[in-house]
């Protein structure tokens, strides 16, 4: 009688094997990332997310508030469910989860991922070709020819407009009330805020102390843009490129110059630059205030990796040379100029940001 063959199976070491599963299925995830960035965008723009925001629906339902088809409701809810924006109950109606609220009631995820939409998204994918040449390759490919982002915000259809400028200020904005204490601790007279955009801190100072001036530094388009909105000769303007050769002049030396979130618009050798260009038009007494959102000063890792990858808006997106900076960066930067670090004001706002006050060597 013949003997039965016995197949022996081989099996992977379970260690390796759910460690091998786990890097796999996190690398899927990138591979897929654009496209589940775009479920997300689909489902807010058909209103799923917001009608499960509500109540538990069947897919039929979905099918009938929402106006759309059973093809887009079972592909995307196949995505969604992988995704963990929804789930399905045991009545076969479906749910959303907390992650799929975050991008309705969440502010922070609300507006990255708007900026994201409207502002980085095409230009994502001339990332590569941005570090190569060292200039914005997203923003000149689809949007604007010109070498920075800045000049052209007044520029941008409504829709661009609302999602930069959200973003823009929904960080810095939520600091102001803990700096302006830090700065009017010493009763200054003439405030300088460079880069002052639209002028929302000029005006939080105008109503913080109403004997203060304060004159706002930017491009000459987007003064023109922020005179608009004034109606008091408190505040004045000087329309300047900060990376011009041209000194800042001004009636009376300020005795603070401020600066927020502003930094990180430039590469390392153009901040020098301009530090040491704020420190020649300083005095002995003048103050002056760097705000920002150091990377590696955040509480939450979500934070932190927010930060990293905002860095990447500005290289294929804002000008192609600049990014967030960790605080050691920036204060081997500011150690290489004329000014000196007096004092260091750690978590400010919610976002922890980082008020570093300096004056002239």
């Amino acid at each position: 009688m013949k003997e039965k063959s016995t197949k022996i199976k081989y099996t992977r070491k379970k260690e390796n094997t759910q460690s091998a599963v786990a890097v796999l299925t996190e690398a899927q995830k990138i591979a897929f990332a654009p496209f589940t960035f775009q479920v997300v965008a689909a489902m807010l723009d058909f209103g799923i997310i917001q009608t499960l925001s509500k109540a538990s629906m069947s897919k039929n339902q979905i099918m009938d508030t929402c106006k759309v088809s059973r093809y887009t409701v079972d592909t995307l809810f196949d995505a969604a469910i992988c995704i963990g924006l929804i789930e399905q109950n045991q009545d076969n109606t479906y749910s959303n989860t907390k992650l799929a609220e975050a991008f309705l009631y969440d502010e922070m995820t609300r507006v990255n991922f708007n900026f994201m939409r409207d502002i980085c998204y095409l230009g994502a994918g001339e990332l590569t070709q941005s570090f190569k040449e060292n200039r914005p390759a997203g923003l000149q490919k689809y949007y604007f020819k010109s070498s920075i982002i800045y000049s052209e915000l007044t520029k941008m259809n409504d829709t661009m407009k609302k999602s930069w400028y959200e973003f823009d200020h929904h960080y810095s904005d939520d600091c102001f009330d803990e700096v302006l204490k830090i700065i009017f601790e010493k009763h200054p007279d003439v405030i300088c805020d460079i880069g002052g955009n639209t002028g929302k801190f000029e005006k939080a100072c105008l109503d913080f102390d109403p004997d203060c001036s304060i004159v706002m530094v930017d491009l000459p388009e987007n003064i023109e843009e922020a005179k608009k909105t004034f109606d008091t000769g408190r505040c004045s303007f000087i329309a300047a490129n900060i990376l011009s050769e041209e000194k800042l002049k001004f009636d009376k030396t300020p005795d603070v110059f401020f600066m927020s979130q502003f930094l990180d618009c430039f590469s390392r050798e153009q901040i020098l630059f301009i530090l040491n260009k704020v420190a020649d038009a300083a005095s002995e007494n003048t103050r002056i205030y760097i705000l920002e959102p150091f990377i590696d000063n955040q509480v939450f890792k979500g934070a932190a990796y927010a930060l990293s990858h905002i860095s990447l808006y500005f290289t294929c997106m804002a000008n192609g040379c600049s990014k967030m900076y960790n605080e050691a960066d920036m204060k081997e930067i500011i150690s290489q100029s004329n000014l000196k670090i007096e004092t260091a004001h750690y978590n400010i706002g919610k976002y922890d940001y980082t008020l570093l006050e300096c004056i002239k060597k």
